[in-house]
């Protein structure tokens, strides 16, 4: 999870450094693993798991530190969404 990407962002490079806080101010939450950093999809053996890449557009940075939970963003971002976009993809092993 990354949060407070500055505004004039066009897009996110890839193998972004599991870091607190980037260069550009960025935060970086926890991972399901309870760490810093994205780490990609691990789905269970068997079907396939859907996983859920959410943006939002807010009206204003998020006062959370670095290392926030789902949860803690989740609760933060209430009444601050201007705009949305959702992406699910289905992942297997």
């Amino acid at each position: 999870m990354i949060f407070n990407i500055p505004a004039g962002a066009h897009g996110l490079p890839g193998g972004i450094e599991k870091k607190n806080e980037l260069a550009d101010g960025a935060r970086q939450g926890q991972n399901d693993f309870h760490k810093i950093g994205y780490n990609g999809p691990c789905p269970p053996p068997g079907k396939p798991h859907r996983y859920f890449f959410k943006l939002y557009a807010l009206g204003n940075e998020l006062s959370l530190s670095p290392g926030a939970t789902k949860s803690d963003v989740e609760r933060a971002v209430e009444g601050q969404i201007l705009a949305h976009a959702e992406w699910m993809g289905r992942f297997r092993r």
